[in-house]
């Protein structure tokens, strides 16, 4: 976290509607800019993540994704538009959030997440957000951020159910302590059927959850918040 950010003028009026929050203020805002947060996954949960944490105005954002935009990608991931159709994602993704919020500052890494590089890719930030559709991946961010003792929000969807979480790393209850490795995990492929605003309330989630951790105020710790939105049912599970 960077430390002695003030924020300019220009900065005050951006954010005007939300500093005066009892939540934020001035200093909140502040910790915000000072903050830097790790997204895996530029896609469907990725893009409403990448999006509203750049707009609240964090100030260094990370973007691992090793993947290019494809049509079949445009009904949920509203990072990319038919003009980067082709183009490697984490890239379009840095454009597109330099121009929404020229405050943030954007890494992209055009690769995938790894045993190789995951240490030194996590160890530079304060907060992880997994945005992955991939279990073996999910697996090795809570390893990793448990040894490094960074913090993670975890997401998911499959068609009509969703899961969102926040992972403190403070010897509690982990990601594998609540769904448990097996072997069948390396051959795991969910489902592909999802509507693009299920997917987009679940990222929008894991954006706000990431937020409150960020400004102090951490909410979903060891809880499993779990989501139907075909019923539109809302369930907290306490684990």
């Amino acid at each position: 976290m960077m430390e002695g950010q003030f924020l300019s003028s220009e900065e005050n009026a951006r954010y005007e509607r939300q500093i005066p929050l009892a939540s934020v203020g001035e200093e909140g805002q502040q910790k915000l800019k000072r903050s830097s947060v790790l997204v895996i996954g530029a896609g469907g949960l990725g893009s409403p993540v990448l999006l509203y944490l750049a707009a609240a105005g964090v100030g260094h954002l990370g973007i691992v994704d090793d993947d290019v935009v494809s049509l079949g990608n445009l009904n949920r991931q509203i990072l990319y538009g038919a003009d980067d159709l082709g183009k490697p994602k984490a890239a379009c993704a840095v454009a597109r959030l330099r121009a929404l919020n020229p405050h943030c500052e954007v890494t992209c890494y055009t690769e995938r997440l790894v045993a190789a590089n995951a240490e030194k890719l996590i160890s530079q930030y304060d907060l992880l957000v997994d945005a992955t559709d991939n279990l073996p991946t999910r697996y090795l961010i809570d390893e990793v951020c448990g040894k490094l003792s960074v913090p993670f929000v975890y997401g998911s969807v499959s068609e009509n159910s969703g899961h969102v979480a926040y992972f403190p790393c403070d010897g509690g209850t982990s990601y594998s302590d609540l769904f448990p490795y097996t072997p069948a995990v390396e051959q795991f492929e969910g489902s592909r059927l999802v509507l693009g605003a299920h997917v987009g309330m679940v990222g929008s989630m894991q954006a706000m959850v990431a937020l409150k951790a960020l400004l102090g105020h951490p909410v979903l710790a060891h809880t499993l918040m779990t989501i139907d939105t075909d019923a539109m049912n809302f369930m907290k599970i306490r684990v």
